[in-house]
């Protein structure tokens, strides 16, 4: 009797301590990719260059037209259509408006060079790489505190 009571008690233990477990609440990585990056890192250019011009990239989904993103280097609006799928990343379209920003077109110059090299992506908590396995730019997700 004492055996089935000790069971008993510990079957009731276990399903207390198994319903007070909080529910994951991860988001799956590929659906964490879908938001608005800040650049921060990328050749030759300081953090602070960065951030002065505004540098940008908008991954946020869009309804009306699927996998076409923009991105913001300093001076036009740049545009582009954007495949992200474990780790492997396909850019292509990429294209920009036509304006001249005097000492603001170095940067966007070459990240529209090198966006569409870039094949895979990595991201590690609030930050987002992406690289060819030469070049890589790196981003922070811009609604992180």
């Amino acid at each position: 009797m004492k055996f089935l009571k000790c069971i008993g008690v510990l079957s009731l233990l276990m399903l207390l301590l198994n319903s007070c477990k909080t529910p994951s609440l991860s988001v799956p990585k590929s659906e964490n990719i879908h938001r608005k990056w800040m650049l921060v890192e990328y050749k030759d250019f300081t953090k602070e260059e960065l951030t002065k011009l505004e540098a940008n990239m908008d991954l946020t989904k869009n309804s009306d037209v699927p996998n076409r993103y923009t991105a913001k280097m300093g001076c036009n609006g740049m545009f582009f259509t954007a495949e992200f799928n474990d780790g492997k990343a396909a850019f292509s379209g990429v294209g920009s408006t036509m304006m001249y920003c005097d000492g603001r077109m170095k940067l966007e110059e070459l990240f529209g060079k090198d966006l569409p090299k870039m094949n895979q992506y990595k991201m590690d908590g609030h930050f987002l790489t992406l690289t060819d396995g030469t070049v890589s730019m790196k981003f922070v997700a811009a609604d992180w505190d």
